[in-house]
């Protein structure tokens, strides 16, 4: 992994796929890469682009935390934004606007 740097699931995919091609995983690895498999449905490239549009909005530029969980959930609607964003310290409260920008950004990605 990247040091002190936040990656998407994607991105992990992609690492213990490469990893595995090299040599056989442990398996807690093998395990994360089928979680990974599972759970992510974007590639690296598109992840990398999400993450890139999300720390674009005001409110989440400051939080690359947020952002790479926001492109790994790919939230559908607004209390899954909320959840996502409950334990995070922002600026300022989400209000309704704040959450129909993050859904409009990542709506092209489902």
């Amino acid at each position: 992994m990247t040091d002190g740097q936040y990656v998407s699931l994607a991105e992990v995919r992609d690492m213990l796929t490469a990893e595995n091609e090299k040599r056989e995983l442990l398996p807690m690895q093998k395990y994360a890469l089928a979680q990974a498999t599972d759970v992510c449905h974007i590639t690296k490239e598109q992840a990398d682009e999400l993450i890139a549009k999300l720390l674009e909005l005001d409110f989440v530029k400051d939080n690359p935390a947020l952002a790479v969980k926001i492109a790994d959930i790919l939230p559908k609607y607004p209390v899954d934004v909320r959840a996502i964003c409950s334990k995070e310290r922002l600026a300022r409260p989400l209000d309704a606007e704040m959450i129909d920008q993050i859904l409009d950004t990542v709506a092209p990605y489902l």
